[in-house]
């Protein structure tokens, strides 16, 4: 097959960098980069203009490599969250696309080409969390980390077994011991009496006081007939002109 040599006039991703010599099909150099600008024809002419530049095109790779660090660094502080359409197994209801993590990032201030973002499967069909690789510059790339979420994804439902599970310590926890069923026990004094009635109380102990009060007045009073009374032995019928 027949090639032709050209020189890189910039970088062109998966082709090289400014100033690399490469060969590539006749038509890709005709129809496609000469005509952009991406290179020019390896010829005398070409070769002198480009040893001339080298000095500043080398100064130039090393900007981009430091560049291509840093840039490096930030994006795989990043994770990209995406929340789509799921069915119940977790798989979308389309796909999350090179040309999708492109836009997220141009949102967050990256301009990164599409064609520079590999993903594994070329897409992300299903939720979970992925690992994307961008080409940077050279041999430099940054892994960015991509999380696939279900749109109104909510927490699954205790089952039936966990509510199984937990029943018997519900019933134990609330059931009543034997001992202590009729009483309103306090916390911290398991053994506390039960609330009395101080003016209930009062009334009581009045009431039985009362019939033994009386019954002191009555002998106080010096009336033969309590005394009698009191002795147990009945008054005389008759009065004492009778006799």
């Amino acid at each position: 097959m027949r090639s032709m040599k050209i020189i890189l006039n910039e970088d062109v991703y998966n082709l090289g960098e400014e100033g690399d010599v490469r060969e590539v099909a006749p038509g890709y150099a005709r129809n496609y980069l000469i005509p952009q600008g991406f290179a020019v024809l390896f010829d005398r002419h070409h070769v002198a203009l480009f040893r001339d530049k080298r000095e500043v095109i080398e100064r130039r790779k090393v900007e981009k490599r430091t560049s291509a660090s840093d840039l490096k660094e930030r994006i795989e502080e990043l994770n990209l969250e995406f929340v789509v359409p799921a069915g119940t197994s977790g798989k979308l209801f389309g796909s999350v696309t090179n040309a999708a993590i492109a836009d997220r990032l141009l949102q967050k201030g990256f301009s990164i080409e599409r064609k520079k973002i590999e993903i594994p499967g070329h897409n992300i069909k299903s939720t979970g969390e992925y690992e994307v690789s961008i080409k940077l510059y050279a041999d430099e790339s940054a892994t960015l980390n991509v999380t696939i979420k279900a749109e109104g994804a909510v927490e699954a439902p205790k089952s039936e077994a966990d509510d199984t599970k937990k029943a018997p310590l519900k019933v134990e926890s609330e059931a009543a011991s034997p001992e202590t069923s009729g009483e309103s026990v306090s916390a911290g004094s398991p053994e506390a009496p039960p609330a009395v009635d101080s003016e209930s109380e009062l009334d009581t102990e009045n009431a039985k006081s009362e019939p033994a009060s009386n019954a002191v007045e009555t002998r106080e009073s010096g009336s033969p007939e309590a005394v009698a009374n009191d002795t147990g032995e009945e008054p005389a019928s008759g009065s004492a002109a009778d006799v």
